[in-house]
């Protein structure tokens, strides 16, 4: 249990991390100038950056485990918060969210790998959804909480705290954090880096997995993480205070939904209860495009919707986990972390292109979320389809597909 609450703790800040330049947003372009298209790159190099570091994560958790993994990644994390806080332009504040993505790789794949070498495939996606919604609530710390921070000590201060409770958690994670027991039999030898990465890419149950796998999380963390405040204040007026609680209720909306996937995939499995919440998710982003606009309190409606059945992250890598071996358990995850973290970089960064780009052409606000509501949808229903061909999950008793 110790082990479990440093990594809850751990990952309450990445997922702060992950979702608070919605609310620093306004700081950020008056302080550094930045623009819509900017501040879309600033959330994708976070993403891409912890998308790529799955790789060598994924190594070494096989190879030296979660403890000396996350500590020295964690010191990664201190070194971009304290970056980003002395950040005087976009370019330094870019390398700095990048930092930050690196070392907050390991985090939630961590705390993976010890529930998928402790625990069966099916009690692997309950533990792993316990860590994914009670870790939640660093969403919704970075939507109020953080802006009574930033409006009390400004936003410089407040990054450099946080800093220095990223330091504390990598204190904690060295002195008190327990590595799994090795596997039964013999050692055998340890797999390349892009060995392990082939076997991943190989593997042929996992390929109509990968696409869903690539935009579902970027879409609701698109959202959450960029759009839902300039929608609110360009669209309906919003100012901050009212985003920030806006934000903070959509961030527990996806803390309760990674809480509530848990009974309907005990009951039905992986594949029905992905799709019937991803056919909401894709629903609520049509509804948004075409009335969103009309309404503040249906806009917000929709986006509680958008986070409460968009995250079926652990459902989707439970599918995936009960195709590894136990000797594949730290790439396999990490793997799939990537096509999470990747995809929503991609998102991310497509998402701003395209704001930019009808504003451009001289849009209004409306129509360019609407757009950019429709664009979220229709990606998320063409890769739904393609998840719904996919082998159900084996059954307990079934070897893992080579």
């Amino acid at each position: 249990m110790t082990s479990f609450a440093i990594l809850l703790l751990a990952y309450t800040l990445s997922q702060f991390f992950r979702a608070f330049l919605a609310v620093i947003s306004g700081d950020l372009t008056r302080d550094l100038g930045l623009d819509q298209g900017q501040l879309g790159s600033l959330q994708a190099a976070w993403l891409v950056a912890f998308a790529l570091s799955q790789f060598p994560v994924g190594y070494a958790l096989d190879r030296i485990g979660p403890r000396r993994t996350l500590a020295g990644f964690l010191l990664v994390a201190v070194t971009g918060t304290v970056v980003f806080g002395l950040s005087r332009n976009y370019a330094a504040a870019l390398a700095a969210l990048a930092l930050i993505g690196v070392g907050c790789a390991p985090i939630l794949m961590a705390g993976f790998y010890l529930a998928a070498r402790l625990y069966s495939p099916r009690h692997f996606a309950t533990m792993s959804s316990f860590l994914i919604g009670f870790g939640s609530i660093g969403d919704p710390l970075s939507g109020a909480p953080l802006a009574y921070f930033l409006a009390a000590y400004g936003w410089r201060a407040t990054v450099f705290g946080l800093a220095g409770i990223v330091a504390l958690t990598a204190l904690l994670v060295v002195l008190l954090l327990k590595d799994p027991p090795p596997l039964p039999g013999a050692p055998q030898r340890p797999t390349s880096l892009l060995g392990g990465i082939w076997q991943m890419v190989t593997k042929r149950p996992l390929w109509l997995i990968f696409p869903f796998t690539f935009v579902s999380y970027g879409v609701a963390i698109s959202m959450r993480g960029l759009w839902i405040a300039p929608y609110l204040q360009t669209v309906h007026g919003f100012g901050l205070a009212a985003t920030s609680y806006a934000a903070m209720a959509m961030g527990s909306a996806m803390a309760l939904g990674a809480l509530l996937v848990l009974p309907l995939h005990g009951r039905l499995g992986a594949k029905p209860t992905v799709v019937a919440f991803a056919v909401a998710v894709a629903a609520a982003f049509f509804a948004l495009a075409l009335w969103g606009a009309a309404s503040s309190r249906l806009a917000i409606g929709l986006f509680l919707v958008i986070g409460l059945f968009g995250v079926t992250y652990a459902v989707v890598m439970a599918h995936a986990r009960a195709f590894m071996s136990p000797r594949e358990i730290g790439r396999g995850v990490t793997f799939m972390n990537f096509v999470f973290m990747g995809g929503a970089g991609v998102m991310q960064w497509l998402s701003g292109r395209l704001v930019n780009a009808l504003d451009r052409q001289g849009f209004d606000a409306p129509a360019t979320y609407g757009w950019l509501f429709v664009f979220m949808g229709l990606a998320l229903a063409a890769t739904l389809a393609v998840y719904a061909a996919s082998s159900p999950e084996p059954k307990p008793a079934a070897a893992p597909a080579p």
